[in-house]
C-alpha cells in the first residue's frame, strides 16, 4: 500500500491506485477543494508533489494546466496513488470562500 505524506498533517498508507484527491479527503481529513468534482478542469484541486512518483501527466490535466499556466503543481483528482507520494496541498475549503468543496469525485477517473 503506498503511503501519502501530506505536510503539516500526517503520513497515511492508501489502497493502491485510489485517486489522491480521495485519499486526501478520506484518509488525511484534508478540506482539499474538487469544485468540478474530480474531472480535471477546474484547477482547485492542486497540489504540489515534495517527493516521490506521481506518474505521468493524463492529457486532461496537462491540458487544464497548460490553458490556466500552471507549472510546478498537480491536480489531485488526476492522480493516481501507485507510489509513495509526499505532497503540499495548495487549496483547502477553510478561507476559500466557498460554501462547499464541491462534489464527491468518482472512486475511478473517467
Amino acid at each position: 500500500m503506498p503511503k501519502i505524506d501530506v505536510e503539516g498533517v500526517g503520513e497515511f498508507e492508501v489502497s493502491l491506485g485510489k485517486r489522491l484527491v480521495l485519499a486526501l479527503v478520506d484518509e488525511a481529513g484534508v478540506d482539499q477543494l474538487h469544485a468540478c468534482g474530480g474531472n480535471g478542469r477546474c484547477t482547485t484541486c492542486q497540489v504540489e508533489i515534495l517527493g516521490g512518483d506521481a506518474g505521468e501527466m493524463n492529457s486532461q490535466e496537462h491540458e487544464t494546466l497548460t490553458a490556466r499556466e500552471l507549472s510546478g503543481v498537480r491536480l489531485s483528482c488526476q492522480v493516481q496513488c501507485n507510489n509513495d507520494l509526499q505532497v503540499r496541498v495548495l487549496k483547502r475549503l477553510e478561507g476559500s470562500g466557498r460554501d462547499d468543496a464541491g462534489a464527491r469525485p468518482a472512486d475511478a477517473m473517467t
